[in-house]
């Protein structure tokens, strides 16, 4: 079945869905991957990661634009440095409701990870294991660098040219909100002291080597304040981007980290 996108419209915002199917079904119910993505990023963006992952695993997949990226609704109210906990505790569930999702692995990349580790940290029914790829559970000096230089980008223009083509009159509100955030003072993407010991499903976190925004330190922090099974894998010769950097490993070790849990009941 070819993909095909639909809105969703959760009471006060509209989210576009794009749902997956793997190639080969053998009947077996299995449990739905459903992908969040980056802070700049959209359903393109992913390019055709998701696809293979579903395809790798057999399972099937919800790809998003979260609110204000790609061609979802704005944020009905600023939610500031917020964003990602709102999304979180409040958008998140009331998405996976709408499209009947009881049985779930979430894959995070960037801010997606961190959305999905805040999500777990409540140990939600429909849950069954997080992936994360390049998550954030502190802000480091060097993510507020990188992301000073993608403001100045930004403003000289060819930057933003590059993001409207995925996230159109949303361009401006997205990189703001993202932008902003980070460079607020005393910035944090989520209350890792708080909330990590509360992910007791397993985890499975990846980084690049290289990453531009990160450290090791990242999985370090994530392995040993969550409150169940994580595994970490640094990759070599990689940024910020896994799944598109060294596509045939991460695939390939998020798929063996997803199959023995991914039969439903």
């Amino acid at each position: 079945m070819a993909p095909f996108d639909e809105t969703i419209a959760l009471e006060d915002r509209a989210l576009r869905v794009r749902r997956l199917a793997p190639a080969a079904d053998d009947g077996l119910e299995r449990t739905t991957l459903v992908f969040l993505h980056e802070g700049l990023g959209c359903i393109e963006m992913w390019r055709d990661f998701p696809q293979r992952l579903c395809d790798a695993t057999r399972c099937r997949g919800i790809v998003y634009d979260r609110t204000g990226y790609g061609r979802s609704s704005p944020w009905p109210d600023d939610p500031g440095v917020r964003y990602m906990e709102i999304e979180a505790d409040e958008v998140l569930p009331r998405l996976l409701a709408a499209l009947g999702v009881e049985d779930c692995v979430l894959v995070g990349h960037s801010d997606g990870g961190t959305i999905a580790l805040n999500y777990a940290a409540r140990d939600p029914e429909p849950l069954r294991a997080v992936v994360t790829l390049a998550a954030h559970a502190i802000n480091e000096p060097v993510c507020t660098v990188a992301i000073a230089r993608a403001q100045e980008a930004f403003a000289a223009g060819e930057l933003r040219q590059r993001l409207f083509k995925y996230h159109g009159d949303n361009v401006d509100g997205a990189f703001r909100l993202w932008s902003q955030a980070w460079l607020s003072p005393g910035f944090e993407p989520m209350d890792a002291d708080g909330r990590l010991p509360g992910v007791v499903v397993p985890v499975q976190a990846i980084q690049g080597e290289d990453d531009e925004y990160g450290s090791e330190l990242q999985l370090g922090i994530i392995a040993g304040k969550v409150g169940g099974y994580c595994e970490t894998r640094l990759v070599p010769d990689c940024g910020h981007s896994p799944h598109l950097q060294q596509p045939a490993y991460v695939l390939a070790e998020a798929a063996r980290f997803i199959a023995p849990l991914a039969l439903a009941g």
